[in-house]
């Protein structure tokens, strides 16, 4: 009895540095593709300012409440590609589902902020007063116009990013009131956005809650988080495969062992 009580435990402490070493392995994988180590290589999305109203299903490859994004780390302004003008843009990279690279960054650097997941639409360089936008074609000005984005006659301090979400009609940088009224420098960016893993960042937002980050007519509220009706079902089907498949298998194997001894006695 002892020595089958021994191999028992032998085999659970084997199940448990199994899983400690496969959930070593993938966030070792993690941090070394996103170079955030030792902060979290991902991020969960709360709001829908970059959702995209033509999404599938599931709303799979754009950024969404409850999404996981990966977070890479950038170093300089030329790690992070610019969208441009939305009607010509400069560049044809494309990241969920519009062009040039999304960005998460600190609202004016302030690390007590929630972090911003916005796009990249162009760099502003300032050089004693006077402004150049290479994307717009604007090049040593007193001031920026640009229609499509609402700026008029803007003076930004510093040179930076214009950061707008997908589904704002306003970028960050409005003067007197907006979510970052400088552009963004590149210190205050915390990385860049690199593929998603949809819905599963929902289950951290049932405790924590994501506040008003969605409003659509097809939203549902589940614990505290509110999401798209479609996001919840999807994360539903994922459970039900991830865990009900492999308790089914469980529950069968014990079903037919229990058959297989009924039979013997």
């Amino acid at each position: 009895m002892d020595e089958i009580k021994k191999q028992k435990m032998l085999i659970f402490l084997r199940d448990i540095l199994v899983s400690v070493a496969i959930v070593g392995i993938i966030l070792s994988a993690l941090w070394g593709y996103t170079g955030q180590f030792p902060h979290s290589p991902m991020v969960v999305v709360t709001s829908g300012s970059m959702m995209h109203h033509d999404s599938p299903f599931g709303k799979i490859g754009t950024i969404d409440p409850g999404d996981l994004v990966l977070v890479k780390k950038v170093e300089t302004k030329d790690d992070i590609i610019t969208r441009g003008n939305s009607t010509n843009p400069s560049t044809k990279h494309r990241t969920y589902g519009d062009y040039g690279d999304v960005i998460i960054y600190y609202p004016m650097g302030n690390t007590d902020r929630v972090p911003i997941i916005h796009r990249a639409i162009c760099w502003v360089e300032v050089n004693d007063g006077k402004y150049t936008i290479r994307e717009y074609n604007i090049y040593n000005a007193s001031s920026i116009t640009i229609p499509e984005l609402h700026l008029s006659g803007y003076r930004p301090k510093n040179s930076g990013f214009i950061t707008k979400g997908d589904n704002n009609d306003y970028p960050d940088q409005i003067p007197n009131g907006g979510i970052c009224e400088q552009p963004v420098k590149t210190s205050w960016i915390i990385g860049k956005a690199r593929g998603e893993i949809p819905w599963f960042g929902l289950i951290k937002l049932m405790f924590f809650g994501n506040g008003a980050g969605y409003n659509g007519e097809d939203a549902v509220k589940i614990g505290k988080a509110v999401a798209p009706k479609d996001e919840w079902i999807c994360l539903g089907i994922s459970l039900l495969i991830i865990i009900g498949l492999p308790t089914g298998w469980d529950i069968y194997n014990f079903y037919k062992k229990w058959k297989s001894n009924k039979l013997r006695l």
